[in-house]
C-alpha cells in the first residue's frame, strides 16, 4: 500500500447530533481520517466514544430522528456520500462499501435462509440470474471456511454456531466485492478460540482480495495484530491517529497511554491488579469547549480547560489533539 495513493475513502469535520428531550447529545465532533486501498485501520477508544456512531453516520445508518448528521463530508472517490439521496446511497451499502455488524443473531433474518440472504444483494446489485447467484453464494460460503456450503445454503440463522454466523455476515458483506468494508466489533460476543478463527480468516481475505478495511473495537491486542493504522477515539473526537508500531511504541496522547497501561502483561514485572482509568467518560451535552479527557487526564493543565486541542502532526501521518508536550515524559 503506497503512502502516496490516492485514499478510497475521505471523512472531513463529521459532526453527528443526537436530540432528545433532554438536549442535544453531541456524539461525533469534527472526526476526519482517510482510508487508502488495502489498508486497514483499527478504530479503538471505551464505550460510548463514538466508534460505531461515527461508521454508521457514514452510510446513513443511523435512525433520523433522533439522529441527525450536521456537517462535513463523507467521499466515497469524488462522490460524497452525506449528499446523496437514500435510494443512491442503498446502491452504495454492500455494494461499494460491506458492514459487519457485531451481533450476527441479531443482523441476519431469523426467517429467511442463509442462502437467500447471501443471494439478494447479487441480484439486486449486480443483476445476477438465481443459478448465478447460487453458484456464487457457495463460492462466499467457501471463502469464509464454511464446509459443505452448497447443502448449508438451505438453513436458517439458527441452525449455525455463533462462530459461523459471523462468517456468513463477512461473506454477505463480502458479496459484491465492495472497495471498503467496515467491521463493527465483529468477534466480540465469540469466545477466544472462535475470535482467533475470524481475525485469521480477515488476514488471509484481505491478502486474497486486498479491500481497505475499517475495524472497530476496543481490544488494542487485536489492532496490534491486524492494523497498519490505529485511530484512538475519546468523546467523539479523534485524540491520536497513526502507524500503529509508532503509536504504540510511542503513545502522544495521555489517553491513548491510559488505555495501553489497562493492557494485561504477559511478561516482565507482575502487577498485582490491572489497571484503570479512573473517572467517567464526558456527558457530550454540548459542543466541547475544552479538552474532553481533562477530568481524568494527569497532565491536565489550565489550556486544558479552556481550550479544545486542535489535532497537529507529530511524526509521519502520526498527529494527536493534545495540548501536553509528550516527549521527554516516561508515563
Amino acid at each position: 500500500m503506497p503512502d502516496g495513493a490516492t485514499p478510497v475513502l475521505d471523512v472531513r469535520n463529521l459532526k453527528t447530533v443526537f436530540r432528545t428531550r433532554a438536549g442535544e447529545i453531541h456524539a461525533v465532533n469534527t472526526v476526519s481520517f482517510d482510508l487508502k486501498p488495502g489498508e486497514l485501520l483499527g478504530v479503538v477508544g471505551e464505550s460510548g466514544s463514538g466508534k460505531s456512531v461515527t461508521m454508521m453516520s457514514l452510510l446513513g445508518l443511523l435512525p433520523s430522528p433522533p439522529a441527525e448528521v450536521r456537517d462535513g463530508q463523507v467521499l466515497l472517490g469524488d462522490r460524497d456520500l452525506l449528499t446523496m439521496d437514500e435510494e443512491s446511497l442503498r446502491l452504495v451499502r454492500g455494494r461499494e462499501i460491506g458492514f459487519v455488524f457485531q451481533d450476527p443473531m441479531t443482523s441476519l433474518n431469523p426467517v429467511f435462509t442463509v442462502g437467500f440472504q447471501l443471494m439478494e444483494p447479487l441480484r439486486v446489485h449486480l443483476g445476477m440470474t438465481k443459478a448465478q447467484a447460487r453458484d456464487r453464494a457457495v463460492e462466499l460460503l467457501e471463502l469464509v471456511g464454511i464446509p459443505d456450503a452448497r447443502r448449508r445454503l438451505k438453513d436458517y440463522p439458527h441452525q449455525f454456531s455463533g462462530g459461523m454466523r459471523q462468517r456468513v455476515m463477512i461473506a454477505i458483506a463480502l458479496a459484491c466485492d465492495p472497495k471498503v468494508l467496515i467491521a463493527d466489533e465483529p468477534t466480540t460476543a465469540l469466545d477466544v478460540t472462535i475470535q482467533a478463527q475470524i481475525l485469521e480468516l480477515v488476514k488471509e481475505l484481505r491478502q486474497k482480495l486486498g479491500m481497505a478495511i475499517i475495524w472497530i473495537t476496543h481490544d488494542l491486542g487485536v489492532i496490534a495484530g491486524i492494523a497498519d493504522r490505529v485511530m484512538v477515539m475519546y468523546g467523539g473526537q479523534v485524540v491520536e491517529q497513526g502507524p500503529v508500531r509508532e503509536v504504540f511504541g510511542n503513545p502522544a496522547h495521555p489517553y491513548t497511554r491510559a488505555l495501553l497501561r489497562t493492557m494485561p502483561k504477559l511478561h516482565g514485572e507482575r502487577e498485582d491488579k490491572l489497571r484503570v482509568i479512573e473517572g467517567q467518560p464526558p456527558i457530550l451535552a454540548r459542543q466541547p469547549s475544552a479538552c474532553p479527557f481533562m477530568a481524568r487526564c494527569v497532565h491536565a493543565f489550565d489550556r486544558c480547560s479552556q481550550e479544545n486541542p486542535l489535532r497537529r502532526e507529530i511524526g509521519d501521518r502520526h498527529d494527536v489533539a493534545c495540548h501536553w508536550d509528550h516527549r521527554g515524559a516516561t508515563a
